[in-house]
C-alpha cells in the first residue's frame, strides 16, 4: 500500500487527515505534517523526511500538498524528485483525500495514484447549480431512454 503524507499551512493537514479519518476510518502508513507559523525550513525538511521514510514500505509515497508554490509544496517537490516512486499532488480537499485514501488500498501505483487523484479532484469540484444541471440532465436522458 502506498504511504501518504500530508502537508499544509497551519494545522491544515492534520485536520484534514483528522476529518477523512472520522469518515472512511483509521489510516495506517499516513502522517499529517502541519506548517504553523514560525516553523523552520530546515525543520519541516526534516519532518517529512522523517514521515515518508515512516510511511514508506517500499511501493512508493504520496505526498498531498495545501497549496501549489507554498513551502510545504516545495519541499515535497524537492524530495520527491530524488525518489522515482514518490509523488506530489498539491492543491487537495476533503473529497480527493477521502476518496483516494480508499483507492491506495487496491494496489496502484505512485502514478496511478496521481493520475486518479487528479480526475477526483476535477470531479469533486462543482457548485449546486451545476449538480442540480447535472440531474435534470441525468433525469431527461433516462425519460427518453437514452
Amino acid at each position: 500500500m502506498l504511504g501518504i503524507v500530508i502537508m499544509g499551512h497551519g494545522r491544515f493537514a492534520s485536520g484534514l487527515l483528522q476529518a477523512v479519518e472520522q469518515v472512511v476510518g483509521q489510516q495506517e502508513q499516513c502522517v499529517a505534517i502541519d506548517f504553523p507559523e514560525g516553523m523552520s525550513t530546515e525543520y519541516l525538511a526534516q519532518l517529512l523526511s522523517e514521515a515518508c521514510e515512516c510511511c514508506n514500505r517500499g511501493e512508493g509515497v504520496v505526498i498531498l500538498t495545501d497549496l501549489l508554490g507554498g513551502l510545504p509544496f516545495r519541499q515535497a517537490a524537492q524530495l520527491a524528485l530524488t525518489q522515482p516512486s514518490w509523488e506530489v499532488i498539491t492543491g487537495i480537499n476533503m473529497q480527493l483525500a477521502a476518496e483516494m485514501m480508499l483507492e491506495r488500498c487496491n494496489g496502484l501505483s505512485a502514478v496511478a495514484f496521481r493520475d486518479m487523484a487528479l480526475e477526483c479532484g476535477h470531479r469533486g469540484l462543482t457548485s449546486l447549480w451545476h449538480e442540480q444541471r447535472r440531474q435534470q440532465n441525468q433525469s431527461i436522458d433516462k425519460s427518453e431512454g437514452i
